[in-house]
């Protein structure tokens, strides 16, 4: 039996397993994923739906060949081995859910009924979901003071974006990417030198560069005008709307280079605010010593609980992924 086959089993054969079982046994289903950081995610995802008849079991596509990411997982199911109703595919929605079918890839994604996807771009979309990251402030920090409107904030980043977005998303769909890539809009998307108490200067250093490459784009493709303002309300129908466009870029480059910076910067604050109480309490050096130790102690890196904020469960496009999987389990579905 060759490493693949042993490696990857087929969704015939867990079915085949599944149906040899006793009739009170629970039925099996694998799902693959993309990499190790996206386990946690999906099984938090697919652990609602478990009961005393079925039960998931997540997994990476090959523990041969270490390969991973999305064409590996889409790819194991191409040539012969489908997936089916007891294994599916986990992945990251990318540009594929916006491609609307405009590649293969987002074909597979799209149309297979055994593929769910993410809806915004990435898992790290979700860690940076804006309403809870109050939240995570708190756990990094200990100090629930709100210095910083985090919603205002990323509603007024992805209304800066939205049209350079649109473009972006226009220029993948005709094959015109190498012109605006996705490295060029995160370029862009990049607040440089942002200021907690002051952060109207990085957004109108994003607006100003999002007017730059929008007058670039309009010399390069003067024929665009119709284009773009039906791509613009297709985008907004499938809930990309002008205050949600930061869950739609890229995830690494939003959770790196965007919020994590924002985040540290909060904390710093934060953190400083409560020093500054313990330092100046009325309290005798030697206990203001060891409140100062027991708060230092307490505190968390900021990357370290982002991964592992699950405040977006209440997102509209969280709630749309789990809708998916529960007309997956609930609905006849078709044989591929």
């Amino acid at each position: 039996m060759s490493h693949r086959l042993k490696d990857n089993i087929n969704s015939r054969y867990v079915e085949a397993a599944n149906s040899l079982t006793s009739k009170r046994a629970r039925r099996r289903i694998i799902a693959y994923v993309e990499s190790y950081d996206d386990v946690y995610f999906w099984r938090t995802v697919l652990s609602r739906f478990e009961d005393d008849k079925r039960y998931f079991e997540v997994m990476l596509p090959s523990k041969v060949t270490l390969t991973r990411g999305k064409k590996s997982v889409l790819m194991n199911f191409l040539d012969g081995e489908p997936l089916g109703r007891d294994m599916i595919a986990c992945v990251d929605a990318d540009y594929d859910y916006l491609m609307q079918r405009a590649t293969n890839q987002s074909v597979r994604v799209l149309d297979s009924p055994y593929v769910f996807h993410t809806y915004v771009y990435a898992i790290e979309n979700y860690q940076c979901y804006a309403p809870s990251l109050h939240d995570v402030c708190v756990s990094v920090t200990l100090n629930d003071h709100r210095i910083f409107d985090f919603r205002d904030y990323f509603v007024r980043f992805s209304e800066a974006l939205f049209p350079l977005f649109v473009w972006s998303i226009m220029l993948y769909r005709n094959g015109h990417y190498p012109k605006f890539s996705i490295s060029d809009f995160n370029r862009v998307a990049d607040p440089g030198g942002f200021s907690v108490r002051a952060p109207e200067g990085s957004l109108a250093n994003v607006r100003r560069k999002v007017g730059t490459r929008i007058r670039e784009l309009q010399r390069m493709f003067p024929d665009a005008k119709d284009e773009y303002l039906a791509l613009k309300e297709e985008l907004k129908q499938l809930g990309v709307t002008p205050q949600t466009t930061y869950l739609y870029i890229q995830g690494h480059h939003l959770f790196d280079t965007v919020v994590a910076p924002i985040l540290t910067k909060v904390c710093n604050l934060l953190r400083q605010e409560r020093q500054n109480e313990i330092n100046y309490s009325w309290a005798h050096r030697t206990q203001k010593r060891n409140e100062m130790s027991c708060y230092e102690n307490s505190l968390q890196d900021v990357k370290t609980m982002l991964k592992k904020n699950t405040g977006y469960i209440f997102s509209e496009p969280f709630q749309r992924l789990l809708d998916d999987v529960r007309r997956y389990l609930e609905e006849p579905l078709p044989t591929q």
